[in-house]
């Protein structure tokens, strides 16, 4: 298909996001081998990428359902692999007593020629459109952790992918966690029905520390150092507004009812974070999103060590102020119509899993493919806005042709150059 017929315009995105977006897609041709398959059926789960979270991801789908059990683990150096099968193992024996260990750049192709219902993608996000276009092409239902891309080419191919499996019947959960949290879904189900009156305004934080960093080891690749390293490298996390932040970015579509912005316009820069070993993202953003009607959305995001942290929401209505803190379990409005969240808190992690594979149990998979790449490109719209200096809209970042992947196929003793740091007012929209 070509870009054109695979962008997010506002007026296609408003169109469709009433009817499908952040609900459950119940179509037709389901795989045989999953529809309506009973308890007895046991599904296979593969893994690829094993670092932390997808670890974690993989323990909660082997919680999720009866009778699973974990055939694959995929990552491009075995050491992740190992420690990825210990900790499964230690956890789930009786689920991962034939666990074959895949490794290599070319791991999903090897792991899409074994028997596997569900992959779990939780790569660093750069490699996710290619990774769900050959799980559809092999029929395999997924688990996206989020995002599902680094640059807008990357959203139009896992957009493509995304519509062939839904209309293949394949699932396709989405690693935006919060949306499957109780806490969460009960409030924007008051903002959405007018507790708080009309949101004019959202204001949300994703101040924290910085993560971990790897230091270079000797005998690493340029290729291994930053893929043990990803996110610090735009083309495979997309910067933390992106990567990280992003979570923010798809509340704050959440509380405008998932319509699509005009434009943004951001700051930020690289303050703290400036050594070599940080490659060459930023380390804070302040986006603001202006949304139609006169709604404005803004962000704050930094990843810097000794400052203040606060992971929040704070949404303005005409008749009343709404604060979110899911870590610290506070939900509630004030105002005309007071308000608060008292009903059950089980790990949002886990209901990703155990809804996604009672829909597959059902013969009704769960598909968010279009609601990934939305709140995806949002991220890449606040950054780009960032960096270029500039206010950038919708249709602009649409239109976006920028690659940020290397153009070579990709060799492990490849030579990688580190890009220059972005400047506004001198970094151009591609």
């Amino acid at each position: 298909m070509p870009p054109s017929s695979l962008s997010l315009t506002r007026r296609t995105f408003l169109g469709r996001s009433a009817a499908t977006i952040g609900s459950v897609a119940l179509v037709g041709g389901f795989p045989s081998i999953l529809s309506g398959a009973p308890i007895t059926k046991t599904l296979k789960i593969a893994l690829v990428g094993c670092g932390g979270r997808g670890s974690g991801a993989a323990n909660q789908a082997l919680k999720a359902d009866a009778n699973v059990e974990l055939v694959a683990l995929v990552d491009v150096v075995e050491d992740q692999v190992n420690t990825s099968l210990k900790n499964l193992q230690s956890q789930h024996p009786e689920k991962t007593k034939n666990v074959k260990k895949i490794v290599g750049l070319d791991g999903i192709d090897q792991l899409l020629k074994e028997d596997v219902d569900v992959v779990l993608l939780c790569t660093p996000p750069g490699f996710r459109p290619e990774h769900l276009e050959k799980c559809v092409k092999a029929g395999k239902h997924t688990f996206c952790e989020k995002p599902v891309a680094t640059d807008v080419p990357g959203i139009q191919r896992f957009l493509a992918a995304a519509k062939e499996g839904k209309e293949k019947g394949l699932g396709l959960q989405s690693g935006f966690c919060w949306r499957a949290n109780y806490a969460e879904r009960a409030t924007f189900a008051e903002l959405h029905k007018g507790t708080a009156g009309k949101v004019t305004t959202y204001y949300g934080t994703y101040l924290a520390g910085t993560p971990w960093v790897k230091p270079r080891k000797e005998g690493w690749t340029d290729l291994e150092w930053q893929l043990r390293n990803w996110l610090y490298f735009t083309w495979l996390s997309g910067d933390h507004i992106v990567e990280q932040a992003i979570h923010t970015v798809d509340k704050m579509s959440w509380a405008f009812g998932d319509v699509a912005p005009i434009q943004a316009v951001a700051m930020g820069g690289r303050q703290q974070r400036v050594e070599s070993e940080y490659g060459h993202i930023w380390d804070h953003f302040a986006i603001c999103y202006d949304y139609p009607d006169g709604g404005k959305g803004f962000v704050f995001c930094r990843q810097q060590a000794g400052t203040y942290n606060e992971n929040a929401d704070h949404i303005i209505g005409t008749k009343g102020y709404c604060k979110i803190n899911g870590f610290a379990k506070v939900h509630r409005i004030t105002g005309e119509n007071s308000w608060k969240y008292d009903g059950e808190r089980p790990d949002m992690y886990q209901v990703e899993h155990n809804e996604f594979f009672a829909s597959l149990r059902k013969g009704e998979p769960l598909n968010y493919g279009e609601k990934l790449a939305h709140s995806t490109l949002l991220g890449i719209l606040g950054r780009t806005a960032a960096y270029t200096g500039k206010v950038v809209t919708w249709e602009d970042i649409n239109k976006s042709t920028e690659v940020l992947a290397p153009t070579a196929k990709l060799e492990w003793n490849m030579k990688l150059e580190v890009p220059p740091v972005p400047m506004p007012g001198r970094t151009k929209l591609v």
